[in-house]
């Protein structure tokens, strides 16, 4: 499966889909992107004239690309789903946070599949920025269907 393949298997759609592009996957790892707007609706209220993306946005970001586009990945070529959108829900998350993320900010995952047993994948991940610094890193499950 392609990688705008995968993209397009994705269950979310704009303003929560947090998946430029995918430069990597494969059956151990994925490594996307993904660019902040600066008109996101999250930044108006977090924080009062100093907008910062909120943590919850950054793990949720990490999960599209590290979790779920891994997932997808996994999934089509276990079970050949084709075209049929799967379904997800994320069971777990432990996350760190390095350095905050502005708007208009680029960001990059990185994630490596520690196990994929019984459609439960379980990544670690984390995020960079254009800089190349590291914004975040965790451990990250769901379960795929």
């Amino acid at each position: 499966m392609q990688p705008k393949e995968i993209i397009s298997q994705l269950p979310y759609s704009k303003p929560f889909l947090f998946v430029d592009e995918l430069s990597k996957v494969n059956e151990n790892c994925v490594e996307g992107n993904y660019t902040f707007q600066k008109d996101a609706f999250f930044y108006q209220g977090h924080f009062k004239d100093y907008p910062v993306t909120p943590g919850v946005i950054l793990t949720e970001c990490a999960a599209q690309i590290g979790v779920v586009c891994l997932g997808i990945y996994l999934l089509s070529k276990e079970n050949g789903f084709g075209k049929k959108q799967p379904k997800i829900a994320l069971s777990s998350t432990e996350m760190e946070f390095d350095r905050p993320v502005f708007p208009g900010e680029k960001v990059s995952v990185h994630s490596e599949k520690n196990y994929f047993r019984f459609n439960k994948l379980k990544c670690k991940v984390k995020m960079y920025n254009s800089e190349k610094q590291l914004v975040c890193r965790g451990t990250i499950s769901g379960m795929l269907k």
